[in-house]
């Protein structure tokens, strides 16, 4: 099972300068009950922004730079080439960025979305692709409002392939 895992805002906007535009705890809980335990594939500049493997997880770095190098992570010359080096696992998830989330889906590589939906506009540089709902659809739903601690309103959507 290939998931792609996003947070994304009411208009696409993931990020701006290789950076989150929000901080929402109760997604950055949920990713990382999400992916822990699991092989987690990302762009080196998804990576970079972190800026460390996250602990618990399997991190492979999509870069063309056959040279880069990063401890502790794997490093794969392409998408199709990570999803390779983690075929044996389970469940395996795309956690960005933008380019990635577009290759894994313009190429047909997912199987499901885990989509955090935040609830606002933001200005950004980068952005998730639209996500055609002739090919997925809507699965579950779980939607909360703002609280002290998640400035934002936001919903957890799943999607899953329409049946052909």
């Amino acid at each position: 099972m290939i998931t792609l895992i996003a947070a994304i805002a009411k208009n696409n906007a993931l990020g701006k300068n290789n950076d989150l535009i929000w901080h929402l705890p109760a997604d950055l809980k949920r990713f990382r009950q999400l992916t822990t335990g699991h092989h987690i594939i990302m762009g080196r500049k998804t990576y970079e922004s972190i800026g460390k493997p996250l602990p618990n997880r399997t991190t492979i770095i999509v870069s063309r730079n056959s040279a880069y190098y990063q401890e502790g992570c794997l490093l794969a010359s392409s998408l199709e080439n990570a999803i390779q080096m983690a075929k044996n696992e389970d469940i395996i998830c795309i956690v960005g960025g933008e380019q990635i989330y577009r290759q894994a889906l313009e190429n047909d590589l997912v199987d499901m979305l885990d989509i955090t939906l935040v609830h606002h506009e933001f200005e950004a540089d980068a952005f998730f692709p639209e996500i055609d709902l002739s090919i997925w659809e809507e699965f579950s739903r779980e939607d909360f409002k703002a609280d002290e601690k998640n400035k934002f309103d936001y919903s957890f959507i799943k999607y899953q392939k329409r049946a052909s």
